[in-house]
């Protein structure tokens, strides 16, 4: 990337690589601020292929698949590369093609790509199936050599996990549960939900224990005696308004509902509604 942007003049090279961190580093967790930034690139240098590339995965990112598309086929254009072709294949499937993702499972561009492209080729092959409700299709086209592979490569427990969920989805629960523990066993870096997963085949329930609605709940469904939610007489006379179920004191010193305090509106939250400039963020 860096070598491509050699070829603008420096200070504009330097704006656009501001903008192409920004879309790199909010891409997982702000799409929307990504995609914000990876316009600002694509109108400062539309004919650097790792421009249209990085607008592609920025439109992906926010569902536009219609523009990751067509950024997609241009990067592909400049560069002749076929890595880009199953995100390509994928965002036929986000627009509602999943005949043309298949046909272009079969293509010869598959053959050029590396192993985890191929898998990646495969995942979306799947998908497509299951799209056109085929999905014992779908279990099939996942059987491959790859699932029985040692690595702990990110691909592996992408495949394994598509391949339990797709055994899930025709009914075999238990090749379902082994191979969702097989995705565990991949997943170092925890891209998928597969531990959650394999909780939930095993029926096991997760609270949150600084959770206070949690706690709330746990209370409310609690026998009086257990939660020490016992409402004691009120002696005659005291107190105008009927007290609402579930906002007794519960323990010393804790607050009902009506008697907690309403924080005061900050000017603070002004701020954060104006719209970042996404320039002059890079630039900084």
């Amino acid at each position: 990337m860096r070598q491509e942007l050699m070829s603008l003049p420096k200070t504009l090279a330097e704006d656009v690589a501001r903008n192409l961190v920004m879309v790199a580093r909010l891409l997982d967790d702000d799409p929307e601020a990504a995609y914000g930034y990876s316009r600002v690139a694509l109108r400062l240098a539309s004919r650097v292929a790792a421009v249209r590339e990085a607008a592609g995965f920025a439109s992906y990112g926010v569902a536009k698949y219609a523009e990751a598309l067509a950024e997609f086929r241009a990067a592909r254009r400049m560069t002749g590369s076929p890595h880009l072709w199953p995100v390509m294949a994928d965002c036929e499937r986000g627009l509602g093609r999943p005949e043309r993702a298949l046909a272009m499972a079969g293509e010869p561009e598959v053959a050029k790509l590396d192993k985890a492209g191929q898998v990646e080729m495969r995942l979306v092959a799947a998908g497509a199936r299951r799209d056109m409700g085929q999905n014992e299709a779908a279990v099939v086209t996942l059987q491959s050599p790859e699932l029985a592979s040692r690595t702990v490569q990110p691909w592996a427990a992408r495949l394994r996990y598509a391949y339990a969920d797709a055994l899930l989805a025709v009914g075999r629960e238990e090749e379902a549960r082994e191979w969702f523990a097989k995705a565990v066993e991949a997943d170092q870096s925890g891209a998928t939900d597969a531990s959650d997963r394999l909780a939930e085949l095993d029926g096991v329930e997760f609270t949150d224990a600084l959770d206070p609605e949690a706690e709330e709940t746990d209370l409310a469904d609690a026998p009086d005696e257990e939660a020490g939610m016992g409402t004691p007489d009120a002696e005659e006379g005291e107190g105008d308004a009927a007290v609402r179920p579930g906002s007794e004191e519960r323990g010393s010193g804790t607050r009902t509902e009506q008697e907690r305090p309403v924080p005061e509106p900050s000017d603070e939250l002004d701020d954060l509604t104006d719209e970042p400039d996404y320039r002059e963020i890079g630039r900084q």
